[in-house]
């Protein structure tokens, strides 16, 4: 192999690199290098401020922190609306993002960052609250309906359909006549509170898995 080729080969893993330490992560168009169309898009579903963050609705923005915290990734602001934090994830190069928006308006942002990051649907990844779920359990697949979830619908809406992946972390049902949109809207029960770094770790295990092993293995392995 001549040193033109050997150049380039360098250039190109050199350049796909420096695009995952230092990106683009506040808005600017450079640091995107070559290898961007391999990234993963995974985005945590939730509502912005102090006021929700401990709410059962917001569990897709905890698990996100919790992936940022183990890669040591730092949240930038993106002029996507979102904040994101661009890293490895289990290896694989990846942006984790939190909407700014509020949940029923999530699309925009989630749209916006997908192709300024040129990460196409089959990679893009939503983890988000679903009262369908016990909590403690988990579930992984890739498109379907918003089940009432408006953070879904309007991703799908603004994705141009819903062939993304998901990773659905129960928050179980509201009890007796409680209105769902206020049981979402409540932190978790103490009771919860103290099982809820397991089950945050646990969820980022899934996401893990997902990103280097596939659906199939992922659903496998945490789908009890």
């Amino acid at each position: 192999m001549g040193m033109g080729p050997v150049r380039g080969l360098l250039e190109r893993l050199l350049g796909g690199r420096a695009s995952v330490v230092s990106g683009a992560d506040t808005g600017d168009d450079e640091g995107r290098g070559v290898a961007e169309t391999e990234r993963w898009l995974v985005v945590g579903l939730g509502n912005p401020g102090p006021k929700y963050a401990g709410n059962r609705h917001n569990v897709g923005f905890m698990v996100v922190d919790e992936l940022a915290e183990r890669g040591g990734h730092r949240w930038k602001a993106h002029k996507a609306h979102a904040d994101v934090a661009e890293g490895r994830l289990a290896g694989a190069p990846a942006v984790l993002a939190k909407p700014r928006s509020y949940m029923n308006l999530s699309g925009g942002p989630v749209a916006g960052l997908s192709r300024f990051y040129k990460v196409p649907v089959e990679r893009v990844v939503v983890v988000h609250d679903d009262m369908d779920i016990a909590f403690g359990a988990l579930k992984l697949k890739r498109g379907g309906g918003a089940g009432g979830h408006n953070g879904l619908r309007s991703i799908s809406s603004s994705l141009s359909g819903p062939d993304y992946l998901r990773v659905r972390v129960g928050v179980g049902r509201p009890p007796g006549r409680m209105d769902p949109a206020a049981y979402v809207l409540k932190d978790f029960s103490p009771v919860e509170r103290k099982e809820l770094p397991l089950e945050l770790a646990r969820a980022a295990d899934a996401v893990e898995t997902l990103v280097t092993e596939g659906l199939e293995r992922a659903q496998n392995s945490f789908h009890a």
